[in-house]
C-alpha cells in the first residue's frame, strides 16, 4: 500500500463536501486545537451544531458568508495508516473548472449526494469530469441519510443511478451523515443494513493504481546542461518508465537512436532511473536534442493533429479565428482548435499544432497525454486538454487551414490593442520561422 493517497471531493452545491471534509479532518485529529477554537467561535449556523465542520476548509471571506466552495482548498492529513493530500473542490457550475483542476492529480473521487434530492445533474457533470481525468476509484458518498431516517431503499435507487453513469467502474457507495459523524470513521448504529467500510477505513485501504514507473519511458527534455566542453547532459524529469544504463532510447521528433551512456544526480551516477526522478542523461552519440524534445523507448505518437477533450478556463470564449499557445510536457507550440467553447464547457475538439508534438493518448499517459492552451495576448490558462487519439495527417488539406497570412491578420483583429496586436504577430512569426 502506497504511503500516500490523493483525493477529491465534488458534488453539487449544500452537498456536504466541505461539512465531510471538515468531519474528516476532525475526528481522525488533523486539526490543530487553535484551529477548533477558530471555527468554534466562528459558527454562527445553529443547524451545525458547537462546530460547523465546513469552516475547516472554506477559509475564504466570500466561501464562509455565502456557505459555498469557491477555490479549491487543499488539505493534507495523515493516520497512523497512510498520509492523503486533499482537494476540496467546488460544486457550483460556475467554478467547474476549478473542480476539474483539483481532480486533474486524484487517484480517488469522493462523489457527494445529497439523499434528499437524489443524483442532480452537477453530480453527473462531475463523475464525468473526474472519468474524464482518468480517476478510477471512486467513493459515492450519499450523505444526509439522517434527514431521511437511514432509508436503505433511497440509498439503493441512488446507487443504481450511479451505476448508470460510471458503468465498469470501481464503485464503493457509502451511506453517512456528515453533520453527525455516521460511517465517516467509523460504522454506524443507525446503517445495519450496510456492511460495507466507513469512509476512513476505505480510504486507508484502497489499492490504486499508479505504476508510472511500469509504463514505456518517457523523458521529456527540460534543458541540456553544458558545465564543459566535455560533458552533454540531457535534464528533465522521467515522467513514466524506468531507464538502465546501457538501454536503447529513440530521440523523439527527430527518430534518431543512441544508447544510454550515463545518468547523472546530484548524489552521483545511477545505473538505473524510474518515474518520478529527475536525472541528466548522457547519450553515447552526438544528437541535435533541445528542450521539448522527447527521449523514449518504444514509439509515442508523433504529430500535429490529434482529437482531445477540452476544458475551457476562459471568461472570453474560444475562438476558431484565433492562435493560442499550446503547452504539453516542455514543448510550447502555436495551435489552432475547430471551434468555439464557453467557460466551463466541456468537448471534443480537434488541435492543429504549428509543430509536431511527441505524446500518447491519456488514457495511457496522464503525462505525455495532456495539455493546456494559453492566450497569447494575456498569458491566461485558457484550457485544459486531454488527448484522446492522433489523427490522420493527410487528412489536413481537407481541413481547409488558413494561410500564415490569414492567421496572422486574424490575430492582429482580435488583440486588445495595437501593442498586444504587434506582440501577438512577432511571437507568431518566431514561431513560424523556428
Amino acid at each position: 500500500m502506497s504511503g500516500l493517497l490523493r483525493i477529491c471531493t465534488a458534488g453539487s452545491v449544500d452537498d456536504g463536501k466541505s461539512t465531510l471534509i471538515g468531519r474528516l479532518l476532525y475526528d481522525s485529529r488533523s486539526v490543530y486545537e487553535d484551529q477548533v477554537h477558530s471555527v468554534k467561535k466562528a459558527t454562527k449556523n445553529l443547524l451545525a451544531g458547537p462546530i460547523d465542520f465546513s469552516l475547516f476548509t472554506d477559509g475564504l471571506k466570500a466561501e464562509r458568508e455565502q456557505g459555498i466552495t469557491i477555490d479549491v482548498a487543499y488539505r493534507y492529513f495523515a493516520t497512523a495508516r497512510r498520509k492523503f493530500i486533499l482537494a476540496d473542490t467546488p460544486g457550483h457550475e460556475q467554478y467547474t473548472r476549478n473542480m476539474a483542476t483539483g481532480a486533474s492529480t486524484a487517484e480517488v473521487a469522493i462523489l457527494l449526494v445529497d439523499a434528499r434530492h437524489g443524483v442532480r445533474a452537477q453530480s453527473r457533470r462531475h463523475a464525468q469530469i473526474a472519468k474524464l481525468l482518468g480517476i478510477q476509484d471512486y467513493v459515492l458518498a450519499v450523505n444526509k441519510m439522517d434527514l431521511i431516517d437511514f432509508d436503505q431503499t433511497v440509498f439503493e435507487d441512488i446507487c443504481d443511478e450511479f451505476d448508470k453513469i460510471l458503468p465498469n467502474e470501481n464503485l464503493h457507495p457509502i451511506p453517512l451523515s456528515a453533520l453527525h459523524g455516521d460511517n465517516v470513521i467509523t460504522r454506524s448504529e443507525r446503517t445495519p443494513w450496510f456492511d460495507g467500510q466507513p469512509l476512513l477505513e476505505f480510504l486507508e485501504t484502497v489499492e490504486v493504481d499508479r505504476n508510472a514507473s511500469g509504463k514505456p519511458f518517457r523523458f521529456p527534455v527540460q534543458l541540456v546542461v553544458r558545465p564543459t566542453h566535455e560533458f552533454r547532459g540531457y535534464a528533465g524529469q522521467i515522467v513514466s518508465g524506468t531507464i538502465h544504463c546501457g538501454d536503447e532510447i529513440t530521440v523523439w521528433p527527430s527518430g534518431r537512436r543512441s544508447r544510454v551512456k550515463q545518468i547523472v544526480t546530484w548524489d552521483g551516477e545511477l545505473e538505473v532511473a524510474r518515474a518520478p526522478m529527475s536525472v541528466t542523461l548522457t547519450l553515447e552519440d552526438e544528437i541535435d536534442i533541445s528542450r521539448g524534445d522527447m527521449i523514449a523507448v518504444g514509439e509515442p505518437h508523433v504529430g500535429q493533429r490529434f482529437r482531445a477533450d477540452l476544458v475551457w478556463m476562459d471568461e472570453r470564449p474560444l475562438d476558431p479565428a484565433r492562435v493560442y499557445l499550446l503547452k504539453q510536457t516542455t514543448r510550447n507550440v502555436t495551435a489552432e482548435v475547430d471551434h468555439g467553447l464557453v467557460l466551463n464547457q466541456i468537448a471534443t475538439v480537434n488541435v492543429s499544432a504549428a509543430r509536431p508534438l511527441i505524446f500518447d493518448p491519456y488514457r495511457e499517459n496522464r503525462f505525455t497525454g495532456s495539455f493546456i492552451l494559453i492566450d497569447p495576448t494575456t498569458n491566461f490558462t485558457a484550457g485544459a486538454g486531454m488527448i484522446s487519439e492522433a489523427l490522420n495527417e493527410r487528412t489536413a488539406a481537407a481541413a481547409a487551414r488558413p494561410s500564415a497570412a490569414e492567421r496572422l491578420a486574424r490575430l492582429a483583429r482580435t488583440a486588445g490593442s495595437d501593442a498586444d496586436a504587434i506582440e501577438a504577430i512577432r511571437k507568431a512569426l518566431d514561431e513560424l520561422l523556428t
